[in-house]
């Protein structure tokens, strides 16, 4: 790797008011590669008085007239300078995702770039669009709406996805007005660190963008208690999602959570078997299977089960496993030990329920926190490898009977996140997806996603939406209602 690729070449600390700042601590804590166990960084570690001061920025910032008075074409002009940064670095930044994260580099580099740099442009063409509205009212009165930023933003997002969710997060933010705290995963730091200085490099002033690694209970939890941050955009766990709730409570925040998922993948025997076969792989192996929308439950009518599930160990030992800069790979290494230990879990309890192994289930032995695409079959809906969230390679193959029956299985969980259908009946179609519960349904296709269109979940895996015009409004902004009196 070249030198200018590599972590050592930026600074690792906090960046707050425009400007690389220790802890007030001193405290770091280590990111370290994936795939081979080796040290990546020591990166400072955000904690409460340390969160103070970057809310302090950023609330100095909303209200300094460089950012407060900023014409909106000038604010469209600096996010789109943000994005052309974005993508002049886009190897640098993927490279230091996957030596973060441990997906492949060919998922950074040719998906999660691409999209970062989408967002961001996205968005920079709404920051000139933010409008109110004039209503017509009874008696002689001018009634119209402004549309506001709300303030301080702070942006939590998790290890799977560091710069894309940051991305999701902090564009539409910062196109209607407001500014932002962003707090990392503390497992994947290194690339919204990056994003800090970028902003910076691209003209935003001091304190509008300030990122704060740390841990949850620490450095999160300062944030969501702080009584100057007016809103919480959050993705990660369900069970962190309920916590958030609970603390953005005592002082009133408007709370936005995209939590966990069991997504069905439901594939009728009438559907594309080889589109249906690639779309439910890819679905619960792509990102390995370290994705909140991961397809991780399959469901296919009887008829064709056999088949599916042949079909599906026939892809799941063709995934590659290893090195995630090689183009051979198809699936990197696991976030972490603890997440791999996580993965094995599920993958005993399966065992242990009942399930049908039918290829994989193990770690693979070296260095790296490597395991095999797995898949279950003959897994019954109350199994756990059903019903949680495993967030690895690991797929839940159930048979179901006709288009009651999938109904039935495919909402029999507490999440409502994404589902897959896949048939070549266009009424069949429309009808499953009007009556399964969950914010994003894609049909003979899965893990599509795009700046215009919004994501979110219903159930237990929360409530606000990301991307979409409308959404980052609604998400983003506060309506204020004027009369003006024109009688005299």
């Amino acid at each position: 790797m070249s030198a200018e690729g590599t972590p050592e070449r930026h600074p690792h600390r906090l960046w707050i008011d425009g400007a690389w700042e220790d802890a007030a601590s001193g405290a770091t804590f280590e990111t370290r590669n994936p795939a081979t166990g080796e040290l990546l960084a020591h990166v400072a570690e955000a904690r409460e008085e340390d969160v103070g001061r970057a809310v302090r920025s950023a609330r100095r910032a909303a209200s300094a007239p460089e950012w407060r008075d900023l014409d909106s074409h000038r604010r469209s002009e600096l996010l789109w300078a943000l994005a052309d940064l974005l993508e002049e670095n886009a190897d640098e930044l993927a490279e230091l995702e996957t030596m973060d994260n441990g997906k492949t580099l060919f998922e950074s580099r040719r998906v999660d770039l691409p999209g970062v740099v989408e967002n961001f442009r996205y968005f920079a063409g709404m920051a000139d669009k933010v409008e109110g509205q004039t209503i017509p009212v009874s008696g002689p009165y001018l009634n119209y709406t402004l549309l506001e930023p709300l303030g301080v933003v702070g942006c939590i997002v998790p290890w799977n996805f560091p710069l894309s969710l940051a991305s999701w997060k902090v564009a539409p933010a910062l196109a209607c007005g407001n500014t932002v705290v962003l707090k990392p995963a503390e497992q994947t730091p290194l690339t919204a660190l990056r994003l800090g200085e970028l902003a910076a490099e691209a003209g935003f002033p001091p304190g509008v963008l300030n990122v704060v690694p740390g841990f949850g209970p620490t450095a999160g939890s300062a944030l969501v208690r702080h009584p100057e941050v007016d809103a919480i955009a959050f993705t990660g766990s369900t069970d962190t999602g309920r916590v958030i709730m609970r603390e953005a409570a005592e002082t009133l925040k408007e709370v936005s959570l995209e939590l966990g998922g069991k997504s069905p993948n439901v594939v009728f025997a009438d559907a594309d078997l080889d589109a249906a076969v690639r779309g439910a792989s890819t679905g619960i192996f792509y990102g390995k299977g370290e994705v909140c929308a991961a397809g991780s439950r399959i469901l296919v009518e009887r008829a064709v089960y056999d088949e599916v599930v042949d079909r599906l160990k026939t892809m799941a030992e063709s995934m590659t496993v290893g090195d995630p800069r090689k183009r051979t790979t198809r699936l990197g290494a696991l976030v972490s030990p603890t997440q791999m230990e996580r993965v094995l879990g599920y993958i005993d309890a399966g065992k242990a329920e009942g399930a049908r192994l039918v290829v994989g289930g193990e770690p693979i032995e070296g260095p790296g926190n490597f395991v095999q695409a797995t898949v279950f079959a003959d897994v019954e809906p109350a199994m756990t490898i059903a019903q949680e969230e495993i967030f690895g390679p690991v797929a839940a193959v159930l048979p179901f009977e006709d288009l009651d029956d999938a109904v039935e299985k495919a909402n029999r969980t507490i999440y409502g996140l994404a589902a897959g259908i896949w048939t070549r009946d266009v009424g069949k179609a429309h009808r499953l997806a009007s009556r399964i519960q969950a914010g994003t349904v894609w049909v003979n296709t899965y893990h599509r996603y795009d700046s215009a269109s919004p994501f979110g979940g219903y159930k237990q895996s929360g409530f606000g939406r990301d991307l979409g015009w409308r959404a980052a409004l609604e998400k983003y902004t506060r309506t204020k209602s004027v009369w003006v009196a024109l009688d005299g």
